[in-house]
């Protein structure tokens, strides 16, 4: 190892947090909210009727529901999610004011593909309430029927009509309800509910991004509850369990089962091939005792790969120590801003270096930069990234302090690879930097896999 290489690897180095061994496995500060742990993305399609969202328009002034508020009459487009939140977050006592479920589902769901999280559940907490008597009358006379399989809505011959308000289907199921048609009032409750149960994963979904995973727990069971076979809400309960109750084993086994539910129900869902990945984590997180244990064990293992790496390696790769004359050379140096610039331009040639290939002389760049910058996220990761890719014994270690110490910079070092045309080095780079950091973005690192 060159002296520049030495001083880069000891000066990035030592920025590894001292309460970890050495080698030890990559923890993210925190976990993102995502919920790849859950569906938390709030995209798709809005129901029919649902106010325009930036970019979009009502295919029909006639497609809203009984009691929306009134879109523009004047020609004009339609207003922005962002003006239609303005004028909804300015009109007085609108939380307070009585709503269909229909119109508090609308609400609901505008603040949270919006990123309203608390404003979000506030809406679909009143559409679940307005829902709660045909939920009641469901559960009543589900249990009525024991194990009677419910009929679905067409053989009840319910006679729902699409766009029907959920309080006349409501109705419906009360009226056979009240003949005593056990099987008939649950067929058309269960059809009814079916808006709820989207609503009921949504509120989940914002409960949990707003940072109250028990209550997010709680809604999520709600969901199952009426249906035992939701695929959202399978899957969000499974990695909120996960995620938050890692040292729980009854809980992670909890998990298990509901990712291992989602794959037998829906073989060939989109979420299938995550929760296969995730039923296999979780299992292994049970055997090892609990998430701590698991980590504790991927560091051994890391050390003694790390120790087998090094005692293999030619002489000349070992690093150099260092003299405390090239320290002192390294911290007396004046900062001047050419001196900085430089270090900015070496740093973007480095990735250039990267997305071409040349990882020996983009490690050159990295090099003369990390002395100087060695809290460099950017100058971090690529300095890892070459590392692993010219596969020196050092790489593990360097880039288990830059996963650890800076994850957001090495997924941004996979995002520049792919603009700069380098998409297998992208992917590759994810996913390493998913398998040993599997609590950083799921969700953002699972889309850019899949794409």
């Amino acid at each position: 190892m060159n002296l520049s290489l030495a001083l880069a690897t000891a000066a990035l180095l030592a920025a590894e947090p001292s309460s970890l061994p050495p080698g030890h496995p990559p923890v993210p500060p925190g976990t993102q909210a995502s919920p790849t742990a859950p569906s938390m993305g709030g995209g798709g399609a809005l129901p029919q009727g649902h106010p325009p969202l930036e970019g979009q328009t009502p295919t029909s002034p006639d497609a809203l529901p009984s009691g929306h508020p009134p879109l523009s009459g004047t020609g004009k487009a339609p207003p922005s999610a962002d003006e239609l939140l303005r004028q909804l977050d300015s009109t007085e006592g609108l939380k307070g004011r009585e709503k269909t479920f229909e119109i508090a589902a609308s609400l609901g769901r505008l603040y949270y593909v919006n990123g309203r999280n608390v404003d979000a559940d506030t809406y679909l907490q009143q559409a679940e309430e307005r829902a709660k008597p045909v939920r009641d009358l469901f559960l009543a006379q589900k249990k009525k029927l024991g194990k009677t399989p419910v009929p679905t809505a067409e053989a009840a011959r319910c006679g729902f009509t699409p766009g029907q308000p959920l309080e006349a289907m409501g109705q419906v199921a009360s009226e056979r309800a009240k003949k005593g048609d056990a099987a008939g009032a649950t067929a058309c409750a269960r059809a009814a509910l079916e808006p709820v149960l989207e609503t009921g994963v949504m509120r989940a979904n914002a409960l949990y991004l707003g940072g109250d995973s028990a209550a997010a727990l709680a809604a999520y069971g709600a969901v199952l509850e009426v249906e035992p076979r939701h695929e959202e809400a399978l899957y969000g309960r499974a990695s909120v369990l996960f995620e938050t109750k890692g040292e729980d084993l009854a809980a992670l086994k909890q998990a298990h089962e509901g990712f291992e539910a989602v794959q037998a129900l829906n073989p060939n869902s989109a979420r299938a091939a995550t929760a296969k990945r995730m039923s296999a984590l979780v299992d292994e997180t049970v055997k090892a005792g609990g998430r701590a244990k698991l980590l504790a064990a991927r560091a051994e293992d890391r050390r003694i790969r790390l120790s087998q790496a090094l005692a293999a390696a030619p002489a000349q790769d070992a690093p150099r120590p260092l003299t405390p004359e090239m320290v002192d050379a390294v911290k007396n140096t004046e900062r001047t801003p050419e001196l900085e610039q430089g270090l900015t331009k070496l740093v973007e040639e480095g990735e250039e270096h990267l997305a071409k290939g040349r990882f020996q002389e983009a490690l050159g760049n990295y090099t003369r930069v990390v002395p100087f910058q060695p809290e460099n996220g950017r100058a971090k990761a690529g300095m890892a990234w070459a590392l692993v890719g010219l596969g020196r014994p050092m790489a593990a270690r360097v880039w288990g302090v830059a996963v650890q110490s800076d994850p957001a910079s090495v997924e941004k070092l996979g995002d520049m690879l792919l603009e700069k045309g380098d998409a297998k080095g992208a992917k590759a780079l994810w996913e390493k930097l998913s398998s040993d950091a599997p609590d950083y973005n799921k969700a953002g690192l699972q889309a850019k896999l899949s794409r």
